[in-house]
């Protein structure tokens, strides 16, 4: 699929009216306008009758006899008499803006309808993770993963992964009686006294992480003593001849171990389990999680092999070196440990030097070893370098970078980190429009010789779409901090694919296994406990103009979207 020239205007569309999804007939009957009308919401059917009487107003207000004769009355709205419903609680949200005076009038047009739309986009979220629950929670629940296409499950840890997952995204979302069904599974059923090997990296960013942050948002101990829990048992995985610590710990028997078929683990691993642990050692006033965590930041810094900051994937937990050398990506296996440099000097009030000199270092290793153009429309992309040859590949996980830069230009770091941002931003974006679905594929080629016709070529083993939160993760953190409403139109543009292709009709939503055949994307029948705890959540946020809700100078999202309480200030 070409390019196609984007046009000004608006495109409003609504949620509940389905484009598609598994197990619903592709032959679509006619309906009336008023079936229609009915099958929108509440809350929408009001939005579009009072847009109506507005534009009414609007017309009467046109006319200057009926303005001379309205001038001097009581004014249609105004702080001394009686709001119209709900404009008191806009008016205090900052939406719409009004003057005390005799002019007074509700507000803008264009905030209006600024208004109108969130409120339907952050409906459509909320609609879609109800959705997605009412999957897990009939076919699936207490259960790591909903198959939903088979109406079954998988399990990797058998903790509930996906609840603990969703926990602060329902919280979010204000999905309160979800919430208080999750939250009554946790005090009864979770518990962590198994006989069952878990990844470290995961549990920590997924399980310790979730609950962490969710104990902040609520209040409530209950998740907080389930993350000591946790934590707890992961410690035995620091126990290496280097402190690197083990892939792999049996959370049950207290016994951790590397991978059978290696002694690596990778970089990116070892260094995505810092935020966590530093906040558990700050709730608990117990130093040994943030020692075993620091350690390994620091004797990362040290090590030779990396290339202007960056640091090659694998790392050998008996000896503490480098491993597979002269690879260099910031994608798989390496991609978290430039976002948790960052994050970390954040977390702890940017006084960790250490941290933000390595990061600074990293960027500007991939300005000078990574960073290129495609061809034919010049999009920047962030490469891979092998062994010295540079290759046009690109992970979707890459598109976290975006935000990543913004976040650090947002905290003071240098403008151009911004600017990078944004290029790299409408990439990601274009890695979606340039599928035939819509959807972005997991890996993309850049095409950089001249004469190219498009800029993205997959290759078949790459079309998979995983529901990655990546995108808009990084659409967020730019619309945040530059108020640029296009990136929320992108991210309403995904939505809705995501919506058309990857929604299944009994519940929840499936991975698809090919990007680029809208008429069979071939579902994978599974969804990954981070659509729940990261993308849907990351929708929210975006499609909010509240920029107090989870404020970027408030908290830090961990790599799985969970947000942890930046440290207040001892000086």
């Amino acid at each position: 699929m070409h390019l196609s020239s984007r046009q000004d205007y608006v495109s409003i569309s609504f949620a509940g009216q389905g484009s598609g999804s598994y197990n619903n007939s592709k032959q679509w009957r006619r309906q009336s306008c008023w079936r229609k009308w009915k099958q929108l919401s509440r809350l929408q059917r009001s939005l579009i009758l009072f847009i109506l009487v507005l534009l009414f107003i609007c017309g009467i207000a046109s006319y200057p006899s009926v303005t001379e004769h309205l001038r001097g009355k009581t004014p249609f709205i105004s702080y001394e008499s009686e709001p119209l419903v709900g404009c008191q609680n806009l008016l205090k949200a900052g939406i719409i803006e009004c003057q005390c005076n005799k002019d007074c009038f509700p507000f803008t047009f264009i905030s209006f309808v600024s208004f109108v739309l969130e409120s339907s986009w952050l409906e459509a979220v909320q609609e879609a993770f109800r959705h997605a629950w009412k999957g897990y929670k009939e076919f699936a629940w207490g259960h790591d993963e909903l198959r939903p296409i088979s109406k079954s499950y998988s399990e990797w840890f058998g903790l509930g992964l996906t609840l603990i997952d969703a926990l602060d995204t329902m919280w979010i979302l204000d999905l309160k009686e979800e919430f208080e069904e999750a939250k009554s599974w946790v005090a009864t059923e979770l518990t962590f006294n198994k006989n069952v090997d878990v990844n470290l990296f995961e549990s920590t960013i997924r399980i310790l992480g979730g609950l962490l942050s969710t104990y902040h948002l609520t209040g409530d101990t209950l998740f907080l003593d389930k993350a000591k829990d946790i934590g707890s048992r992961l410690m035995p995985a620091f126990n290496t001849p280097s402190k690197i610590p083990y892939s792999d710990v049996n959370i049950g028997k207290g016994i951790a171990h590397p991978p059978r078929w290696t002694s690596d683990s990778t970089v990116a691993e070892v260094t995505s389990i810092q935020l966590e642990f530093r906040e558990l050692s700050r709730l608990t006033q117990e130093p040994q999680y943030q020692a075993a965590v620091a350690e390994v930041m620091k004797q990362v810094h040290k090590l030779d092999g990396k290339l202007d900051g960056l640091v090659p994937m694998f790392i050998n937990t008996n000896n503490g070196q480098f491993t597979h050398q002269g690879i260099y990506t910031l994608g798989a296996r390496a991609d978290s440990y430039y976002e948790y440099l960052l994050k970390q000097w954040i977390q702890g009030g940017k006084k960790e030097n250490q941290l933000l000199e390595d990061y600074l270092q990293a960027i500007e290793g991939v300005k000078k070893n990574l960073l290129q153009k495609s061809s034919p429309n010049g999009l920047t992309f962030v490469g891979e370098l092998s062994h010295g040859q540079f290759s046009p590949k690109m992970d979707h996980l890459v598109c976290f970078l975006p935000g990543t830069l913004a976040l650090g230009a947002h905290n003071g770091l240098p403008a151009d980190h911004m600017d990078l941002a944004k290029e790299l931003m409408e990439t990601c974006y274009q890695m979606y429009i340039q599928m035939e679905t819509g959807l972005s594929p997991e890996i993309v080629h850049f095409n950089m010789h001249q004469g190219s016709t498009r800029d993205i070529d997959v290759k078949l083993a790459d079309r998979h779409n995983l529901l990655r939160p990546e995108t808009v993760e990084s659409l967020f953190y730019l619309h945040r901090l530059t108020k640029d409403h296009k990136y929320q139109d992108w991210g309403w543009e995904i939505l809705q694919n995501f919506e058309k292709y990857t929604k299944v009709s009994s519940g929840g939503y499936t991975s698809i296994n090919n990007v680029r055949d809208p008429e069979y994307p071939s579902p994978r029948d599974k969804m990954e406990s981070f659509f729940l705890g990261e993308t849907l959540k990351y929708f929210y946020l975006l499609f909010s103009n509240n920029t107090n809700l989870i404020s970027l100078d408030q908290y830090v999202f961990n790599t799985e979207a969970h947000p942890l309480p930046i440290w207040p200030s001892t000086a």
